[in-house]
């Protein structure tokens, strides 16, 4: 699960409220109640009757920091109607797990326990999380139900596929606690590409030299994916063209896996036509194996020659094109990082690129970077690649043309 902590100004202060009714996956609301917590949120708890079978009130009250509530008889001379108390001020409020029947007491307006009264009485957005067997799920009452609250402007999150607690496998899986914490920070972000086409490259290329050994380079893809993901949340179309990693497809991200450089050039043109925006992140190796072994390549003793062609320069070539989307290019430097970095910039036409020194960020968690563009170098602070990628497309977005 991707690392939210440092992603400031989407959730930091907002107060969620966390409702969780009767369900086996009510311990991933623990998780979840944690997660939000991590990004800054404010999480508030009201757990059913039926939840608390399945997780403690002090649970919750440990990972929220505040008072669990569980009745509408909870009041205290504070607050004395809870919840009116709990929704006021309130940001969001997101029921998860929510089972059938809470569904269908939402659906039908009651209000006769705490969690359906203060979502009756909220003046917030609304997420359910639907959690339940998958015959549950299909049966058409509650596709009835599901129906009513998204006409109601209701937002559902999932279900997920996959195997459930009574042994079976299909719909109805609660969503995880990660992507149920990436649809309300991408809900909070500024939806700043909103209309917008990105083409995302992130990660290696591996040039094949036999069937089990390649050229490659350390990049771990952590940068690109965080932009991948940035994008997605600023609301962007969003087309990630990865090489050889092992890290999730982002978020509403669509991921098109390659290995070499001439599968990733292939992938990026089938994909550009529409595209307002093309982030060249990608570690692209420079050369590939002028010929690569049909079998396993015997170890003999004596040296080993291994001539090697140039791969096309996919950013250039792109940028190039007279329909060419705006380009923000990538340099990864060991010095001279202004002079390399600006000097690629503008031999490839370059309207933005980001530079770094590769001891300040490849294969680790945080980044160092300079933004470059027409005005000038935009130094960042050092910051987790999620915060710094958020930076850099917000950078970008300023600069696009109105469309």
């Amino acid at each position: 699960m991707e690392n939210y902590t440092h992603i400031i100004g989407c959730l930091r202060g907002r107060k969620i409220v966390l409702g969780v009714s009767g369900g086996i996956a009510a311990y991933k609301a623990a998780a979840l109640a944690r997660e939000l917590g991590r990004v800054g949120a404010d999480v508030h708890v009201a757990l059913t009757e039926a939840g608390l079978r399945f997780v403690s009130a002090l649970t919750f009250q440990a990972l929220s920091g505040h008072r669990v509530w569980t009745s509408l008889w909870d009041g205290d001379a504070e607050n004395g109607m809870p919840h009116i108390a709990l929704g006021r001020g309130a940001d969001a409020i997101l029921v998860a797990p929510a089972s059938a029947d809470i569904i269908a007491r939402l659906a039908h307006g009651r209000a006769d326990d705490l969690l359906t009264a203060l979502c009756l009485a909220r003046d917030c957005p609304l997420f359910v999380a639907p959690a339940m067997n998958r015959q549950m799920w299909e049966n058409p009452a509650t596709q009835r139900n599901v129906a009513t609250l998204r006409a109601d402007g209701i937002i559902i999150l999932g279900p997920d596929e996959g195997g459930q607690a009574c042994g079976e496998t299909g719909p109805g899986r609660m969503l995880e606690p990660g992507a149920l914490c990436e649809a309300l920070l991408a809900f909070f972000t500024p939806r700043l590409l909103a209309g917008r086409k990105v083409v995302v490259t992130a990660g290696p290329t591996f040039e094949a030299i036999d069937p089990v050994r390649g050229i490659t380079n350390s990049s771990s893809g952590k940068m690109g994916y965080a932009i991948a993901a940035a994008c997605a949340r600023g609301g962007a179309e969003t087309v990630l063209v990865s090489g050889p990693v092992a890290l999730p497809a982002p978020a509403g991200v669509r991921r098109i896996d390659v290995a070499s450089a001439l599968r990733m050039r292939d992938e990026v043109l089938a994909v550009l036509p529409g595209a307002d925006v093309f982030i060249a992140v990608a570690a692209v190796a420079d050369y590939r194996p002028a010929q690569t072994a049909g079998h396993k390549l015997k170890k003999s003793g004596l040296p080993m020659r291994l001539e090697l062609v140039p791969n096309p320069d996919i950013l250039a070539e792109v940028a190039a094109r007279p329909d060419a989307p705006f380009c923000v290019g990538f340099a990864a430097e060991s010095q001279e990082l202004d002079a390399y970095a600006e000097s690629k910039r503008r031999a490839k036409r370059l309207p933005m690129l980001v530079g770094n020194l590769l001891a300040d960020g490849v294969g680790g968690d945080d980044n160092t970077v300079v933004i470059y563009d027409d005005a000038g170098r935009h130094p960042l602070p050092r910051a987790p690649k999620a915060l710094v990628a958020r930076q850099i497309v917000e950078h970008l977005a300023r600069l696009l043309p109105a469309g």
